[in-house]
């Protein structure tokens, strides 16, 4: 815990951000950092709940409230160790983590939690300036060779956790660069892809060897990686897009969120776009479909690309702007949200089912859509019906669909080496008992999107982490890897 009485004492104060005026300008991050000062004052909030429930909402398990107190004392370098026992890359989840913790702290029953997001990216970053994080090389090579096939933040942590172990380790990625959907998905003004870089050098200094532009199943045969390799974790993304079976969905101008985000990552670092497939929201009217994280992301994008107008549909109702803390907390809440991008100029709206998307010249030039309502059936299930007279038009010059991911690519990898899926699509495989995230292969495992689904950043690392025990578990007999 912090100060006893500091909850008392102190009130939240959190990050801020710059101007939407002066931030839509750039792909640079906008977040102003707290002084140390001022974090330390927020460690001094933690109070002594007996129960630490933000443990229960942090899927890493970070023990938050020890470092909270560290920060209080002005122990950061303690504070750093504590933070990374739990967690590879707290730069990434104090930076993208929705920070479900905050939720589940226990001063969330006042609408007033500790700042355990802020305080943890503050400890990270605070430990790069320093020079106290540095390369973890194991001492002893175990002989063992293990392939990790997708470098997003389950792969990376894996992979970093394996090689500590003394594994030779090879982590093969599909695109130019590692980082998985954190490096062509997130954009740069959430976060910046030096952040994903250091941490490579450091894991190339503790033995792992990076392979680029190989696509297992694709351009490199799965198989090979069973002859060569004594395990092969999988731990690419949930990829395929879920998409939207209305008339004029073949349009020029509609495409996947996934289509569009990557290409301006790429441009920020300094490639090119094949003109035959360049996206741009420039002086358009841009539609947004999906109301989660990604749709935000093609908001943001949209208005620094300069689009005219941006509108962001939703097909479930306007979640409640406060809720009952005494049938929610501490778990995660259904609320209404507001992110940065969101609050950039866009227009949001709820309750809307796409019915048309109309065109001329084979190019898109609006939607059509209808308001519903949503309703449980005689079995407690909810069910949408359309408000009859409810029908609206929007003009549409880019669509673009961000309605979430169904399951993994099963073309290619996959479906060459023949491992089980789930019910929903998703590499099949437990995360309990002796065969914790086996598939059906017995040398092969999988964590993060490709096993649970899409997910959170902090859910990968922390499937990441637990499969890389798994493994070492699989190849020594046992594992010294924390859990």
């Amino acid at each position: 815990m912090g100060k006893p009485t500091g909850f008392m004492e102190y009130p939240r104060s959190d990050r801020q951000y710059a101007p939407a005026n002066e931030r839509v300008q750039h792909y640079r991050e906008f977040v102003i950092p707290l002084q140390d000062e001022e974090v330390s004052l927020q460690g001094a909030r933690c109070m002594d709940c007996g129960i630490p429930f933000c443990h229960q909402g942090c899927p890493v398990n970070n023990i938050i409230p020890d470092w909270n107190d560290l920060v209080y004392h002005g122990k950061w370098q303690e504070a750093l160790n504590v933070l990374h026992s739990t967690n590879n890359f707290p730069e990434f989840t104090g930076r993208i983590c929705p920070a479900p913790c905050e939720e589940a702290c226990t001063l969330n029953l006042d609408d007033a939690p500790v700042t355990i997001k802020t305080i943890e990216c503050s400890i990270v970053d605070k430990g790069w300036e320093q020079g106290w994080i540095q390369p973890q090389p194991a001492e002893h090579p175990t002989g063992k060779r293990v392939a990790v096939v997708g470098s997003g933040p389950a792969g990376m942590a894996c992979a970093q956790q394996l090689a500590r172990a003394g594994h030779a380790v090879e982590l093969f990625e599909k695109a130019d660069r590692i980082g998985g959907l954190l490096r062509y998905g997130i954009p740069d003004f959430k976060m910046e892809k030096h952040i994903i870089d250091r941490r490579a050098e450091q894991m190339a200094a503790e033995g792992v060897v990076f392979h680029t532009n190989v696509h297992i199943g694709v351009t490199r045969p799965a198989g090979e990686l069973l002859a060569q390799f004594d395990a092969v974790a999988l731990t690419g993304g949930s990829e395929q897009p879920r998409d939207l079976d209305v008339p004029g969905r073949d349009l020029d101008g509609v495409h996947f969120a996934m289509q569009f985000l990557p290409q301006q990552n790429r441009r920020n670092a300094g490639g090119s776009i094949d003109p035959a497939i360049e996206l741009s929201a420039q002086g358009k009217h841009v539609i947004v479909i999906g109301g989660g994280d990604t749709g935000s992301d093609c908001i943001g994008t949209s208005f620094r690309q300069g689009a005219a107008s941006v509108t962001q549909l939703e097909i479930l109702p306007r979640p409640p702007e406060q809720v009952n803390k005494g049938l929610t907390w501490p778990d995660w809440p259904n609320k209404l949200r507001t992110s940065s991008s969101q609050s950039e100029g866009a227009r949001r709206d709820w309750s809307v089912a796409t019915k048309s998307i109309k065109g001329k010249g084979g190019k898109v030039t609006a939607i059509q859509c209808v308001r519903v309502n949503w309703e449980k059936d005689a079995d407690g299930r909810w069910q949408m019906r359309e408000n009859a007279g409810s029908e609206f038009t929007l003009p549409a010059d880019l669509v673009l669909l961000a309605m979430g991911f169904v399951h993994p690519v099963h073309e290619g990898m996959l479906r060459e080496l023949g491992v089980a899926l789930d019910g929903r699509g998703n590499v099949q495989g437990s995360t309990e008992g002796g065969k914790a995230y086996h598939t059906s292969i017995d040398k092969v495992f999988s964590a993060g999107d490709m096993r649970r689904g899409q997910s959170l950043v902090v859910w990968a690392i922390r499937e990441g982490r637990q499969c890389a025990r798994a493994i070492d578990e699989f190849l020594m007999g046992s594992s010294d890897l924390p859990r």
